[in-house]
């Protein structure tokens, strides 16, 4: 929801298109999505083109959703359907519509706009200075992680007249993206987190990347900074006036000394302010990265005049910010989706789109939420909830706070409202839970991660996390290599390669594969019982289960004569169609047609005119190496001369694929109609030419169960295989070769990283738990313990061992609880 703004008052303006108005347009929402629209009467639909999808092939249907007010491409204009009584403003470019208009409602408010960019922390800076800003104002801050081009503009335009001060976070990811962001938020105080390697393929070298992020700054009244960061500090302290800049640093030197004495729970900051007074701040946080961006809010909070008592009762509540919405294993077989961490109406609707994603695992979808602190108007706000509510299709609301009991008359007899939290935790039995779907998003005062403790399965502490961001950038990824016309068919095989074939196929659904791949028939079986509905191709079929590939829609793979002769018995009597894919061996040497049998084949099929070819593929043998280059172009010229054959006596054409991950990168003029990604989806490169483009999606993690300190020359483990070169400490791990951490990574071939450091095995691995050597690392019982992910990654950990990167992954036990992460 939008301060309301006059549609056709702006587009007679707007210099950038032309345009056609039935009546004026008030607008007070901006939708991008047709699947969001609740209401269309007030809304603006604009319509930004996708990878794959043209946003203005979807304006009919916001149109049938009652919407009148458009933002659309004049290169669509002969082929958009006519709108009746509709306003529309015709541009060459949607975007920089929608950022105008962005920019002109930032600029009817008064109040103080905080700018914020860098490399690292620029969401959770903005997350802990709002928790603090907040004990006295009305703070706005942009959703989660908005911070793209889209994600600023949506991000201003929900900044409203009830609001006092709004802070605003910037991304970029390459040069001149800057320039725009910054017409939109202008801020008045900056702050420059850090600098950092992310996306450092796309400028020349630091100091640029450097340049560019500073343009959001141009116009600021305060720039605040770490002089510690030497980069930062040089470019800022040679570029901008001296009375703009505040500095801050661990040493004497800038305008504010903020020092830090680790305590046992935690730490203190010792503060000189720029006047030589000299403040003290608690907090629970004792890692560098949280320390460092505590400091910045300090620091801004005391530029914006907060007194520092009223800071460092806000810094002693600030708690861990997971901007991450997770989705996790519950009691009584529910899925539970975490955003227990703030509520506000924007990030309600992208969590409940979220929800809308995922597989209902058969019960019903409930929301559990509270009241909303910072949002203006109840009565608004109630009917704004109800809106989403039923948009959703939620079947149960709980609802936690006097709001919900003031505005009952806004939902359903069957809604649940509880005062506060300790009411839910004790009335949890009401819920009658089986099954359910359940959202939990509340604000934090309401503590609802007592709730999340009560409701999450009592399971493994090591955790396979899984980001469904990063997956994406990965698919989209490769979809840049090919042309737009060709079909991507993911493998989701084998759990999806350990990551979870339900969660993962549902979510590639939602971005725009156009196949599934299996091995089996109950894998596919599988995918259908969890509500996926793209076409599912089976590798390996048993064709004496013909009933459950009819009943499923699955479409098997024939690879011998002996199979197709099998399917075709059971099929005689049926006048139902039965697609297959047509496998042939061209030098793989594995299953797949020979050439001498594409007589009989084609014979056979004529005779059985109900089973018909849907596909036709092959499997490259070596096509990510570049020593067997010569043998992967003889493959595929073979298979484009064996599938022309068999296509000239088709009566339709099959589509035809050929590339996997590997032969997307080397050979991507070769991809025929479709190809199939598999590992590349995972953030695997195996020919180690675009790595540094991909990103990983499987993080593995567990905690630390114990300390111990250990001497010199003292033996660990089974068969006393580890020895202390000195005295120190060892960690005892929650994971072991059951869970699927290889027995080979002990005795010093893996390490892992532990508050942001390398610890190396010692002694074997045993099949619940290993240890590590953590001398000198300050190590605490329940810390957080990364095996693999960014880092270590995958490639690494396989070649430490002789393996390859598929065996870790479909390794990875079933008690090792999968979360899903959304960024």
């Amino acid at each position: 929801m939008i301060q309301p703004i006059d549609f056709s008052a702006f587009s007679s303006n707007y210099s950038g298109g032309n345009q056609e108005f039935s009546e004026k347009g008030l607008i007070d929402k901006i939708e991008i999505d047709t699947r969001k629209i609740q209401s269309g009467a007030t809304a603006l639909f604009v319509a930004l083109d996708g990878s794959r999808q043209n946003g203005a092939d979807f304006a009919k249907i916001a149109h049938s959703l009652k919407v009148r007010n458009f933002i659309l491409p004049l290169k669509a204009k002969s082929n958009v359907p006519h709108l009746d009584d509709s306003n529309i403003l015709w541009t060459e470019n949607p975007l920089d519509a929608l950022q105008e208009l962005a920019k002109a409602n930032r600029f009817q408010f008064d109040g103080p706009v905080i700018g914020i960019t860098g490399s690292n922390g620029k969401t959770i800076v903005k997350e802990w200075l709002a928790q603090v800003l907040g004990q006295d104002v009305k703070v706005y801050k942009s959703p989660k992680s908005y911070n793209s081009q889209i994600g600023v503009a949506l991000s201003a335009l929900g900044i409203q007249s009830v609001h006092q001060v709004a802070l605003l976070e910037a991304g970029i990811s390459k040069p001149g993206e800057m320039d725009r962001l910054k017409k939109i938020i202008e801020p008045e105080i900056g702050i420059f987190t850090n600098i950092g390697s992310a996306h450092d393929e796309n400028f020349e070298n630091l100091e640029t990347k450097i340049r560019e992020k500073c343009r959001l700054f141009a116009n600021v009244r305060f720039l605040i900074y770490r002089k510690d960061h030497a980069l930062v500090q040089h470019f800022l302290e040679k570029t901008f006036d001296s009375d703009r800049l505040v500095s801050w640093s661990d040493v004497p030197g800038a305008d504010y000394t903020l020092s830090v004495k680790k305590e046992k729970k935690g730490a203190r900051i010792l503060m000189i302010a720029p006047d030589l007074r000299t403040y003290t701040f608690a907090t629970a946080f004792d890692d560098p990265a949280s320390l460092e961006n505590i400091r910045h809010v300090i620091v801004c909070s005391m530029v914006l005049g907060l007194k520092p008592e009223k800071i460092q009762a806000g810094v002693k509540l600030l708690h861990a910010v997971d901007m991450r919405l997770t989705l996790k294993s519950g009691i009584r077989q529910c899925l539970l989706i975490d955003d227990s961490y703030n509520n506000d109406l924007a990030g309600l609707e992208i969590a409940l789109e979220f929800m809308s994603q995922q597989r209902t695992p058969s019960g019903r979808k409930i929301l559990i939420l509270s009241e909303m602190v910072q949002e203006g108007n109840e009565e608004l706000m109630a009917q704004k909830i109800s809106g989403l509510v039923s948009h959703y299709q939620i079947d149960l609301l709980v609802g936690v706070g006097q709001l919900f009991l003031r505005y009952k008359n806004f939902f359903s007899p069957q809604c649940l409202f509880f005062s506060g939290n300790s009411e839910v935790l004790a009335g949890i039995e009401k819920l009658n839970l089986d099954r359910d779907l359940i959202l939990v998003k509340g604000a934090r005062k309401f503590q609802f991660e007592d709730i999340i403790r009560l409701l999450e399965a009592e399971v493994h502490e090591t955790v396979l996390e899984i980001n469904l961001n990063a997956l994406r950038h990965n698919f989209n990824f490769y979809k840049t290599l090919l042309s737009p016309d060709i079909k991507i068919m993911v493998m989701v095989k084998a759990f999806a390669y350990g990551g979870g074939a339900a969660e993962i196929a549902n979510h590639l659904q939602q971005i725009g594969a156009d196949y599934l791949a299996v091995a089996y028939i109950d894998e596919g079986v599988y995918l259908r019982q969890k509500g996926v509905t793209l076409p599912v191709m089976v590798m390996n079929p048993d064709t004496r289960y013909l009933d459950l590939i009819q009943e499923y829609k699955l479409e098997p793979v024939i690879y011998s004569l002996r199979s197709l002769e099998g399917l075709s018995s059971l099929a005689l009597n049926q006048s139902e169609e039965l697609p297959i894919h047509l496998e042939l061996d061209t030098g793989m040497r594995r299953l797949g047609m020979a050439e001498e049998d594409l007589k009989d084949l084609l014979t056979h099929l004529e005779q059985h005119p109900q089973i018909k070819i849907k596909g036709i593929f092959t499997h490259l043998a070596g096509a990510d190496e570049a020593i067997h280059e010569e043998f992967t172009l003889t493959q595929l010229t073979r298979f484009r001369e064996l599938s022309d054959s068999i296509m000239n006596r088709l009566p339709a054409r099959p589509i035809r694929h050929a590339l996997n991950s590997a032969g997307i990168v080397r050979f991507p003029d070769q991809a025929f109609d479709m190809v199939r990604l598999g590992i590349g989806l995972h953030g695997v490169e195996v020919n180690q030419l675009e790595q540094n483009k991909l990103e990983a999606v499987a993080t593995l993690k567990t905690v630390v169960s114990q300390v111990k300190k250990v001497r010199k020359g003292e033996s660990i483990g089974y068969g006393r295989q580890g020895r202390m070169q000195q005295d120190g400490e060892i960690a005892i791990l929650a994971i072991g070769y059951a869970d699927g951490y290889d027995r080979r990574f002990g005795n010093g071939n893996a390490f892992v990283m532990v508050r942001g450091k390398k610890a190396w095995t010692i002694g074997n691995i045993c099949m619940d738990m290993c240890m590590v050597d953590v001398s000198g690392l300050q190590v605490k019982e329940g810390d957080e313990v990364i095996l693999f992910g960014k880092g270590p990654s995958l490639q690494y950990l396989a070649a430490q061992i002789g393996a390859i990167p598929y065996e870790l992954l479909t390794g990875i036990g079933m008690r090792v609880k999968r979360n899903y992460i959304l960024d």
